[in-house]
């Protein structure tokens, strides 16, 4: 059995992890993730991170992010979802919707889509429905002291 104190530590490692989609990289799918991720290439597919989700400059995303900050510097076409906060770089390209706690916007961004700020957004869950509504989970791993 774990105590709070060791489950504390391996839940702060696994956010504190970190993922790269490198440049000249496609990937075509689904993306969760407890860590923080960065996007250099191109992902087709929804993208949800319990921590922070970063689009490099020369990104391109076609799908829904939810996260709970994000850095936009590329392009996305689809649904942002930020629970926190939400800062779209001067190269910043967003044709969809947009649900965030706060967000910054830098001369030169370009955004067509609506905007919600300040509304409460759901918790993220990491975890996959089957056909049948039912919802798979991801299980953290557990961590043993020796």
């Amino acid at each position: 059995m774990l105590t709070s104190k060791e489950q504390k530590r391996a839940a702060d490692e696994i956010s504190n992890s970190s993922n790269t989609i490198g440049k000249g990289t496609y990937l075509e799918g689904n993306i969760e993730t407890y860590g923080n991720i960065r996007i250099e290439g191109k992902v087709t597919g929804n993208i949800k991170s319990k921590s922070k989700v970063a689009l490099g400059h020369q990104s391109h995303v076609q799908g829904n992010i939810i996260a709970q900050n994000a850095d936009i510097e590329g392009e996305v076409k689809g649904k942002l979802e930020v629970a926190e906060l939400l800062v779209l770089k001067a190269t910043a390209i967003i044709n969809g919707d947009i649900v965030t706690g706060k967000m910054v916007v830098e001369p030169g961004a370009v955004f067509n889509g609506s905007c919600k700020m300040g509304a409460a957004i759901k918790d993220i869950k990491i975890g996959a429905e089957n056909n049948n509504g039912v919802t798979r989970s991801i299980a953290q791993p557990e961590v043993k002291t020796v």
